[in-house]
């Protein structure tokens, strides 16, 4: 191994990689370099290189301990403690916000008594104390010889928390969900009341949303919440107004009035004339119906519960709120509480929704999405030290794009999380904890490595980045178990061997997409039901793919053709993709579920999901209606109205939740889901408030 490729190594910066079986890419050298100059390591001259790898394998071979060490309840301690000397003197400093959990203690039990600070002198083996706080603590280490060492501890639960039994639910993008009340585009609003309706008509035990990250503002601002500006914090362009306890006490009540008119008329755009979602004029009017309400004397029960929230968020939501500020060409100083105030608006009427999803019946409730970046010019990215500059992440070439995927979104280095105990992926996960039942993590894959590519390089010429895939393990399972959540991968695609045995052995389930479901390694026959993993969330589709019954018809082949996406000759195209559904529906068929027309065939992919063992099935929302249209046409710009449509029936014609709850389409699809996928016609649902 050359001088270059054992710096790499070092550093976690892969230069091979096998995109398949049994097939090996060699990385180009000047990739390896690049990326290496990303993380500050020079490699100009074969000088440099030589100077950077002697210093690095001499800080290895110095360190006593990693920068972190993970130990989970009920394991082995950590190998680096194992191997301490024995006569070591460990001293243990607890993580405040920890000592409420003790390893080895069920959920929700008392372990407040845990001792701040716990001292012990390692023997053969390097076994912890029993009794340690779950949490993220720091251990200074003193050996015999004098010698001492510090590092980051986390102590995990074994597992995340699992499913409360078989359950199902809907899954939705939720701008497209407009009711009678909402001002152009879905709100928290009608997110708790889609909630209430299908947990009470049709025993949903969840609802998974898109990403409700904090934007981007632009002319236009990027529309899809796959790229936010921090995702961390939620966007207030989410919030009901009317839901806003200051909106009842505002002397301006016209000016309030005529903004709710003009809410109303974008609805009417959208939902009556073919307009397309308007984030930007929606928020628009949000924002200024905010700033009269940002005008009115709080209670002082209101203020009391803002200042919490404040001293609970720290110094972030401050950086994150003067960006906002100055994003929207105000002074920070002068402006940042109120977009601080925004952020809290927004968590609160979250919390709300979540709420009411349990009231309603929900035995999960809200499942929220966290997407795997951000936006480069977004608050997380220029507000403070951990992402890489000039670099995004994506996918090498695959079979599905030759070219590889730039994806645009800087990553996290992992050698400023390591330094910083992980800290920055526990205040996110904490944040979004808050308000979630279960937490989707979009390409879950990335908690191990991602794939970078430097500025200027084609997303072909990029390389895998390691992180320290066990440590941001364990920082998930446990905010997850303090939150009493489930966590949900997004594992689709290539996976790094291990990857998935990874996740499943800690509680995370995957995600099983029925298109993508074949006996891959035998027959390539479609899977049968029986064969499914149980720890998963089971679909028949996501928003970057068809809806049901466009995929059934092969409308979205027709669609990329009249876009200019398909590589291959159109008939080709036609031709796999109409022997794909043939072999499926021909599996339906001969389990008996029948497939006469559309509406029965999408009824009948619902009921095989429910033939499976996965714990969880979604229904893809518009499916339950008929939509031909996908949310997202990977691979598009501005050929596709991406993240901009609202939820139509099979003819286009854009339905309000009040619509979609008396569908008789919708409630007999639902219904048949609750009743385990026996096939029905069920009366309209009740009224949606």
């Amino acid at each position: 191994m050359d001088d270059l490729s054992r710096l790499a190594d070092l550093h976690g910066i892969a230069t091979t990689y096998q995109p398949a079986a049994n097939t090996s890419v060699v990385v180009p050298p000047a990739t390896v370099a690049a990326v290496l100059g990303l993380i500050g390591v020079r490699t100009d001259t074969p000088d440099e290189v030589r100077a950077e790898l002697v210093r690095a394998e001499g800080l290895r071979a110095a360190r006593l301990l990693p920068p972190v060490l993970v130990g989970w309840a009920g394991d082995p301690p950590p190998a680096a403690l194992a191997a301490l000397p024995p006569g070591t003197r460990v001293r243990l400093d607890a993580e405040a916000q920890g000592a409420d959990d003790a390893a080895g203690t069920s959920a929700g039990e008392d372990a407040g008594a845990a001792a701040a600070s716990v001292e012990w002198e390692t023997g053969p083996g390097g076994a912890l104390p029993g009794g340690l706080p779950l949490g993220v603590h720091r251990i200074t280490a003193t050996l015999p010889d004098g010698r001492t060492a510090e590092a980051t501890l986390i102590l995990a639960p074994d597992r995340a928390p699992a499913p409360p039994g078989r359950t199902h639910g809907l899954l939705v993008q939720l701008y497209s969900l407009l009711s009678e009340r909402s001002w152009g585009m879905g709100d928290l609003g009608d997110l708790a009341a889609l909630a209430r309706w299908a947990a009470e008509t049709h025993g949903a035990g969840f609802i998974q949303v898109n990403p409700l990250h904090a934007a981007v503002p632009g002319t236009p601002t990027d529309p899809s919440p796959y790229r936010p500006s921090s995702r961390r914090f939620p966007d207030p362009v989410h919030l009901r107004i009317e839901d806003v306890p200051e909106y009842a006490d505002c002397p301006d009540r016209g000016t309030l009035d005529e903004l709710a008119a003009r809410g109303g008329e974008l609805r009417r755009q959208v939902l009556e004339k073919g307009a397309l979602i308007d984030r930007d004029a929606v928020w628009a009017l949000k924002r200024r119906a905010l700033e009269l309400l940002y005008a009115v004397p709080r209670t002082p029960e209101r203020a009391a519960a803002y200042a919490r929230f404040r001293a609970g968020q720290g110094p972030a939501l401050d950086r994150h709120a003067a960006w906002c500020a100055s994003a929207a060409g105000e002074e920070p100083r002068e402006r940042g509480d109120f977009h601080r105030w925004l952020v809290w608006l927004t968590d609160t009427q979250l919390a709300a929704a979540q709420r009411a999803a349990r009231a309603a019946g929900m035995s999960v409730g809200i499942v929220h999405d966290l997407a795997v970046g951000v936006h480069p010019d977004g608050s997380d990215a220029l507000t403070g030290p951990f992402h890489a500059r000039h670099v995004s992440v994506g996918a090498p070439p695959d079979a599905f794009n030759a070219r590889g995927q730039d994806w645009g979104l800087p990553p996290w280095r992992p050698d400023r999380l390591a330094e910083a105990g992980f800290a920055p992926l526990r205040q996110l996960l904490r944040g979004v904890f808050r308000y979630a039942g279960a937490l989707r993590i979009d390409h879950v894959m990335g908690l191990f490595r991602l794939w970078w590519i430097p500025e200027g390089s084609p997303a072909a010429e990029g390389t895998y980045v390691t992180y320290d895939g066990e440590a941001m393990l364990a920082v998930l399972v446990l905010e997850a178990h303090r939150a009493g959540a489930l966590v949900i991968g997004e594992d689709l695609g290539t996976v790094e061997p291990g990857v998935r045995h990874a996740l499943a052995r800690r509680g995370v389930l995957g995600t099983s997409v029925l298109w993508f479901e074949r006996d891959w390694e035998g027959t390539g026959e479609p899977l049968a039901a029986g064969d499914w993993r149980a720890d998963c969330l089971a679909t028949a589709t996501t928003h970057d793919l068809p809806p049901s019954a466009a995929k059934l018809a092969g409308a979205h082949v027709e669609l990329r053709d009249r876009l200019g996406l398909l590589t291959r000759p159109v008939a080709a195209e036609r031709a796999e993709d109409a022997a794909d559904t043939a072999e499926w529906l021909e599996l339906l068929d001969g389990l008996g579920l029948e497939t006469k027309d559309e509406e029965a065939a999408v009824q009948a992919l619902y009921a095989f999901l429910l033939r499976t063992p996965a714990r969880m099935v979604g229904v893809w929302l518009p499916d339950a209606v008929g939509d031909r249209r996908p949310q997202n046409l990977p691979g598009t710009w501005d050929q596709y109205p991406n993240w901009r449509l609202p939820v139509a029936d099979a003819a286009g014609r854009p339905l309000t939740l009040e619509d979609l709850a008396a569908s008789p389409r919708a409630n007999a699809l639902l219904s048949g889901v609750r009743e385990g996928g026996a096939p029905r016609t069920a009366p309209p649902g009740a009224r949606v408030v």
